[in-house]
């Protein structure tokens, strides 16, 4: 596994993080007209992150690979529940998934939506900070005096 920036990010056989870093950057620099079918493929990826406890699993699973008992003990949440976000997840190509005897381990299957979770709390993180220093008074002019 690789680690960049705290996140353990599981290695692609086909990119590693530099080719994604370099396509992303590729992208940011060039506007791509999208197909009805991209748009809705990308809008269904956003909400299957729309449920926190997803996002629970796949904090879970950056560390590696764990079965649905180590996910369900791990969270404290119930095995129905916990088995359903999984499948949902792996149905829109997230995870995978192996059964190995009477256990079935999951892992990420798609190491950009580690890159994507760090972005969107980067995000999140400056829009907290310029909020709170709006409450308090305190703007980057004030801070400079």
């Amino acid at each position: 596994m690789a680690v960049t920036s705290g996140y353990c990010l599981s290695t692609c056989s086909y990119f590693t993080l530099y080719d994604y870093i370099v396509i992303l950057s590729y992208m940011a620099r060039h506007v791509f007209p999208l197909s009805d079918q991209m748009v809705e493929l990308v809008a269904r990826r956003f909400r299957m992150l729309g449920e926190p406890i997803r996002l629970r699993m796949l904090q879970v699973l950056e560390q590696g690979e764990r079965t649905v008992g180590e996910i369900v003990t791990t969270l404290n949440a119930t095995q129905s529940n916990v088995s359903k976000h999984l499948q949902a997840l792996n149905d829109a190509g997230l995870l995978n998934r192996r059964r190995e005897g009477n256990s079935i381990y999951y892992s990420i299957a798609d190491p950009v939506v580690m890159k994507l979770c760090e972005l969107v709390c980067r995000g999140a993180e400056v829009h907290a900070r310029t909020t709170l220093a709006e409450l308090t008074g305190k703007s980057k002019s004030s801070n400079r005096s």
